[in-house]
């Protein structure tokens, strides 16, 4: 009788696949114009073409992506895992500060007092580089720090908040206090991250002119790859059994004991690839800023990663990306055109989502789909 069963394998579902095969089509596309349209639209075509990309749209773009980034990483934690950070901030600063520390070694005697110090340091009558300086002027030591660096802070804030069982609100101000705590350390000039003034002033990356053209479409191209590479993990992340588990903890963590998991392990893991995700991000975003200082720790640069998550639509993955597009879009335009509404903005556009959106952006254009399906249907 048992001869005559399909083996286990058929009576299995099949894997959900990573992307339909509208989301490849999508994401091919966003290939090609991060790859290919825009670094002809800014190279090549003349300024004065209405088709011309403008080394302003480029860096105003590619600051973008870069917050893009980092509301993936809060979608991971807070929308699929139930996790709210308002200290993300933290770990974003960190991957920009690792990356100015090369960038300002790179700047060699190019720099107003001809000094193999950075300039901050000549000022402050300084000897040497500090201890924490020491690897800052190899290019591979500094890629290792962007990720380890804020690995290693997120896994032992991590391991103790979460064995402790911190949630909830209690998590949140948490968060918000450890950055905080960062941010007044990265102000002080004895810690030797250039106190309130941070890093600036960069000339090279690699031994080339980091203010060319050219060099700034390759930072874009290379955010734009870092981007979609990383809602290519994300998206694998959620759809494997990690995933369910993940979400199954911001359901019902409880239940998730009784079934014999451990949700601390599922929590710190996500919480430190969420933390090395924004380190990255911070990284990507200082050389085409120009700027790194301790104001990207401030609680407000956290609590604007979790709106742009909220605004586009959280455990949407795509949502995170289109709120971060849609409201630093919005605070480019309104804080030339309107600078001191933008912050009433900002808080009037949170209200708005939580009270009428609670899905965000992506969850209202579901809606309107499905309205627009069942009127079909009953035509």
């Amino acid at each position: 009788m048992n001869q005559h069963l399909p083996p286990l394998a058929a009576l299995l579902p099949a894997p959900a696949p990573l992307l339909s095969r509208s989301g490849w089509a999508g994401l091919l596309l966003a290939l090609i114009v991060v790859c290919a349209l825009a670094p002809v639209l800014n190279l090549w075509v003349p300024e004065g073409s209405a088709f011309h990309l403008s080394d302003y749209a480029v860096a105003l773009i590619g600051k973008i992506m870069c917050y893009a980034i980092c509301a993936l990483a809060m979608d991971l934690i807070w929308g699929y895992t139930g996790i709210l950070s308002l200290g993300h901030g933290l770990f974003f600063a960190l991957g920009g500060y690792v990356m100015g520390m090369y960038l300002m070694r790179q700047i060699g005697r190019d720099g107003n007092y001809k000094s193999d110090l950075p300039d901050f340091m000549v000022f402050l009558d300084w000897k040497e580089l500090p201890w924490h300086w020491t690897l800052s002027d190899s290019f591979f030591a500094t890629l290792v720090l962007v990720v380890l660096v804020p690995a290693l802070v997120a896994f032992v804030f991590g391991f103790f908040a979460f064995r402790s069982r911190i949630k909830g609100v209690y998590f949140s101000i948490i968060t918000q206090a450890l950055t905080f705590a960062a941010m007044l350390l990265f102000f002080r000039n004895e810690t030797g991250f250039g106190g309130n003034n941070g890093f600036t002033d960069f000339k090279r990356i690699l031994g080339r002119p980091i203010a060319t053209q050219e060099m700034r479409m390759l930072l874009f191209v290379l955010t734009g790859v870092t981007l979609l590479s990383f809602f290519l993990l994300a998206r694998w992340l959620v759809k494997s059994k990690f995933g369910r588990v993940l979400q199954a903890v911001r359901d019902a963590e409880s239940r998730v004991m009784f079934s014999g998991y451990n949700p601390i392990g599922y929590k710190l893991t996500i919480w430190v690839i969420s933390a090395v995700m924004c380190g990255v991000a911070g990284a990507l975003y200082v050389p085409q800023v120009g700027i790194i200082n301790p104001g990207e720790m401030s609680t407000a640069a956290s609590i604007e990663i979790a709106v742009w998550t909220a605004v586009g639509g959280r455990a949407s993955l795509v949502g995170p990306i289109i709120g971060a597009f849609l409201v630093n879009g919005a605070k480019s335009w309104l804080t030339v055109t309107a600078p001191e509404f933008w912050l009433y903005f900002l808080g009037a556009l949170f209200i708005a989502v939580t009270l009428f959106m609670p899905k965000g952006v992506v969850g209202l254009f579901d809606r309107i789909v499905r309205k627009g399906n069942e009127k079909e249907t009953r035509a």
